[in-house]
């Protein structure tokens, strides 16, 4: 039996929320499609306070911003992006060319092709998230893309010098001071002083979600990444402590962030619960963790493994931190997840800052259909075919022939039937397809 000791906010209130959001974004994509940058400043002023001369930064602005920085904070992002690369890399060496000779003269092939532009959005507004940098930038220069824009809100009114130098180190051909709706339109669509991009990536809050969403199509985008969202699954063999941690540690990115716990022990539950108020009178961003949790959080009690996996993939949360028995049983089971985190020895945080994996995932129960943000969303792959000799294309002629024939496609057919006729030399008219 699947018991719920919390409930979240019903899904009607959520859905009228999102509904304000998505009339707020069409109205300013509108605008900027029509102004361009004259909306974009406009924007940046109303929401940011920020009107620099220019939205791009110098060479001097980026050094300037640099300097700024500790020997040991620039050593601590140069290890974190360490990481990111070498497991990007390691990623992108799997990822192969194929070229295969399928039938004798038949030669199928695919190759992996870098976007030539992407767009890389790092939140900065409420939290500077100085790791977006290495899991956007980074990721996409590993993958081989030409021209990487990177663009990020002032923080308390002024580039954040950590996010300049990670986005710098990782690689960015431009870094934009500049948030919100306005920097992902301004990329997508382009203005006249910042030239449109094919792909926009990064997460951001639900308005930066949303303008991903209605410019898809126009552009690529990495996947829909909204509020985030944390699930841990636990039993006994750990502690309140170690569950209310991990849960508020998620539940402070924002008032929207869904933190959810899936345990077998109504103790554990019941435990975590009291330990989540108590550390609350002493988190120092309590504010928010606290309508965080209120609102959105959840406490699911189950009878068994069994249940727990199916709640869990039912859930298909963003970040899933399993402290188990024996966590591999969900990781070989579990089907619908942003990234696993398995043991009491990791936790998100490792995941979301340093320890190599990207932190750009599924939200909304997008784990149904795809996983996070890697070197490999930024490759298309594309395919080719060659023949070489012409019994082959004879032959491939013929069935291509009588195939069209069946769904009455007659250019087609005449496509299969002159190879026949030229590489076959087979008398057939144009109209009819070709015989066994």
């Amino acid at each position: 039996m699947i018991k719920y000791l919390k409930r979240g906010k019903d899904t009607a209130a959520i859905s009228a929320a999102d509904a304000k959001v998505r009339q707020t974004v069409e109205a300013i994509l509108a605008d900027i499609t029509a102004r361009g940058d004259d909306a974009v400043k406009e924007y940046s002023k109303k929401f940011d306070n920020w009107e620099p001369k220019e939205f791009t930064l110098s060479n001097d602005e980026i050094n300037k911003a640099i300097k700024k920085l500790s020997a040991r904070e620039l050593e601590d992002i140069k290890f974190a992006q360490t990481q990111v690369r070498n497991f990007a890399q390691i990623q992108r060496d799997s990822m192969l060319d194929v070229e295969v000779e399928t039938l004798p003269g038949v030669v199928l092939g695919h190759k992996h092709i870098p976007v030539n532009a992407v767009g890389c959005y790092i939140p900065g507004g409420k939290y500077p998230l100085i790791a977006s940098a290495h899991m956007s930038v980074l990721t996409a220069k590993v993958a081989g893309v030409p021209r990487v824009i990177s663009t990020a809100p002032p923080y308390q009114g002024e580039p954040h010098p950590a996010i300049v130098a990670a986005m710098h180190l990782a690689g960015a051909d431009q870094i934009l001071v500049l948030g919100g709706v306005q920097a992902v339109a301004a990329m997508a669509i382009g203005t006249n002083s910042i030239s449109p991009v094919d792909m926009i990536v990064g997460p951001g809050n639900m308005f930066v979600a949303e303008a991903k969403r209605q410019l898809y199509g126009k552009v690529g985008i990495d996947l829909f990444a909204g509020p985030t969202e944390t699930l841990i699954i636990a039993d006994e063999t750990v502690d309140g402590e170690m569950c209310a941690v991990d849960l508020l540690g998620q539940a402070e990115h924002g008032p929207t962030s869904p933190a959810i716990l899936l345990t077998n022990s109504e103790r554990l539950a019941r435990d975590t619960m009291a330990e989540v108020e108590k550390q609350l009178t002493k988190l120092p961003t309590a504010n928010i963790a606290k309508q965080s949790w209120a609102e959105f959080g959840e406490v699911i009690v189950c009878d068994s493994i069994d249940e727990m996996i199916q709640v869990a993939d039912e859930i298909a949360s963003e970040h899933v931190q399993v402290m188990t028995s024996d966590p591999d049983v969900f990781l070989s089971r579990m089907t619908n997840y942003g990234a696993l985190f398995l043991g009491p020895r990791t936790n998100v945080s490792f995941g979301d800052k340093v320890i190599g994996t990207n932190h750009t995932l599924p939200t909304n129960k997008n784990a149904r259909y795809t996983g996070g943000l890697w070197v490999g969303k930024f490759l298309k792959t594309c395919t080719y075919q060659r023949v070489l000799t012409d019994e082959a294309s004879a032959m491939i002629g013929a069935y291509c022939s009588r195939l069209c024939h069946m769904e009455n496609f007659a250019g087609h057919g005449e496509q299969a039937n002159l190879r026949v006729r030229r590489y076959g030399k087979v008398d057939t008219p144009w109209y009819e397809p070709v015989q066994p």
